[in-house]
């Protein structure tokens, strides 16, 4: 023997586990980018008014009557953008409050701007002896 001794096949095994983890992790980062582009392209397309954006944005588990005064509409509308934005697969239904919906991807996440339509204070003067269990 020439005095060097082989590898066991413990450090082959952990070497290959290594390198299968960082392949694993280079396909997780370019598969997030290009999932992200394309979540991107389909909120851009649903998501085409600023009032939209906003709800969808607000859509945490809030009530449809508090978002809808937030946004300025109908909470009947708020609704049916729930239901339609269920069917694409872009909100889903709150654990905690099963009328009600939360958005599956933030705005912020693919380059989105949040609409800005309240100050502040409107909000927290909202806030203030309201929130139903309502839808």
């Amino acid at each position: 023997m020439n005095g060097q001794s082989k590898p066991n096949l413990k450090e082959y095994a952990e070497d290959d586990n290594k390198k299968i983890t960082q392949l694993l992790e280079e396909l997780v980062k370019w598969t997030k980018f290009k999932g992200m582009q394309e979540v991107r392209g389909i909120l851009v397309s649903i998501l085409d008014t600023e009032t939209k954006r906003l709800i969808y944005h607000l859509s945490d588990g809030m009530s449809s009557p508090r978002i809808a005064k937030i946004s300025k509409v109908h909470s009947s509308t708020v609704r049916d953008y729930w239901q339609a934005w269920a069917k694409v697969n872009i909100v889903e239904v709150h654990p905690s409050y099963k009328k009600r919906y939360r958005r599956i991807f933030s705005l912020d996440e693919v380059g989105l701007e949040i609409p800005k339509v309240l100050e502040v204070e409107e909000i927290k003067g909202m806030e203030e002896g309201e929130e139903s269990d309502e839808q």
